[in-house]
């Protein structure tokens, strides 16, 4: 099992939205064959993580980020960039890139157009009818399907609850299960609370039966003080709580999903918070917790 590189000082960004001198993106190479990205605070909040793998026939990219515009967004160029110094050593005229979504939020999906006329690229559609469709997934959402990148096999599962659509991937290469908005360091938003629980159960059974070397999601919303938030919405995280989870942590948010099942509203938990439903008073407080939160940031900025 291929080792990974971890151990990344991801950019804070500041109080205020575009005012970050941070790369549009930050890549940071894990393994030869392995590549996290990550949008900066300064084209949008959410500041989604991507995944690039590659094998010896194919790439496989999870994820193309919450901002449309290439200028903004520079998407496509970075990994058409990746994918050459990749094929310099991998010579291969017909490789492909495989471009999938955890889910099909706005974050998750919003620069598709950048690949929609690149040569040798699969487009993965939106719905779960599409996705099962692609990768061949036969009685969703309790199927599974096999992608083979070329001497590199991803498993690809169903995890609706968030989204309908929503799938996990596990890389037999690294041990790598990532997780999109099912599980990460954060706000866990619930749309259907039954479907997220059997999710849950699907991937903490899947992990007793295969060696998960580390659980990553698609953002990280936490510092690493335990129970705390940053706000919703906010474009800056001081001291975030690391990117990288555990099987573990996939049992405990079973069990805490177990626990708060039919009681609606924002439950925090040491490493992440479910929120089951709307939630519209936490949703105001969050509001409210923006405004106090980007004052402080200024106030420490220019108020010495």
């Amino acid at each position: 099992m291929t080792d990974l590189d971890l151990d990344v000082r991801w950019h804070a960004g500041t109080p205020f939205r575009g005012s970050s001198a941070a790369p549009p993106i930050q890549v940071h190479m894990a393994a030869p064959d392995t590549v996290l990205l990550r949008q900066s605070f300064a084209s949008n909040f959410e500041a989604p993580f991507l995944y690039l793998l590659f094998g010896e026939e194919r790439a496989f990219l999870l994820d193309t980020g919450a901002t449309a515009d290439a200028a903004a967004f520079p998407l496509r160029a970075t990994v058409d960039a990746l994918m050459e110094d990749w094929l310099r050593s991998h010579p291969n005229d017909g490789y492909e890139l495989i471009v999938a979504h955890s889910h099909a939020h706005g974050d998750h999906v919003a620069a598709d157009g950048q690949f929609t006329d690149r040569p040798n690229t699969r487009l993965v559609g939106h719905s779960a009818e599409d996705v099962a469709a692609f990768f061949g997934i036969g009685g969703w959402p309790r199927g599974t399907a096999r992608v083979d990148l070329g001497g590199r096999v991803l498993e690809m599962i169903p995890t609706p609850g968030h989204h309908p659509s929503a799938v996990a991937v596990y890389d037999g290469a690294t041990g790598m299960l990532l997780t999109g908005d099912t599980v990460y360091p954060g706000r866990l938003y619930v749309q259907d609370f039954p479907a997220f629980q059997e999710s849950l159960r699907t991937l903490s059974d899947f992990s007793a039966l295969h060696p998960v070397s580390v659980v990553l999601g698609a953002h990280i919303e936490m510092p690493a003080r335990p129970f705390r938030d940053f706000p919703l919405g906010s474009t800056w995280h001081p001291n975030e709580a690391p990117l990288p989870m555990t099987a573990r942590d996939l049992e405990s948010v079973r069990h805490a999903a177990a626990r708060i099942a039919g009681r609606p509203g924002a439950h925090r938990f040491a490493n992440f918070i479910i929120w089951n439903g709307p939630c519209r008073r936490e949703s105001a407080v969050q509001t409210v917790r923006l405004l106090l939160f980007r004052a402080f940031g200024l106030f420490r900025a220019f108020g010495r």
